[in-house]
């Protein structure tokens, strides 16, 4: 296991960040996050909505977009997703 701490400043975006990192549509790793500060929107690839603040815990399945909500910067610890957030991601087959 991989623990990550994250702190995403004011206007930070999976989309717009991460994306041209990692090659993929929306983002594929799965999370499992505690915030301590900030809001961070996520939308799932079927359009479903949720929003995460402070002292929630949260899993995020993969398929999704995220963005900082708010002038607060998001800081959370991500206990699942560490390992392999914001890396090229390679396919077989």
């Amino acid at each position: 296991m991989k623990v990550m701490r994250t702190t995403f400043a004011v206007g930070w975006r999976w989309s717009g960040c991460v994306k041209p990192i990692v090659g993929t549509e929306t983002c594929q790793v799965t999370h499992l996050i505690h915030v301590f500060s900030g809001r961070m929107g996520v939308r799932m690839q079927d359009g479903s909505e949720v929003q995460f603040g402070p002292d929630d815990v949260g899993m995020i399945p993969p398929g999704h977009d995220a963005w900082v909500v708010g002038n607060e910067p998001f800081v959370a610890i991500d206990f699942q997703g560490g390992a392999v957030f914001a890396k090229p991601q390679s396919y077989s087959g």
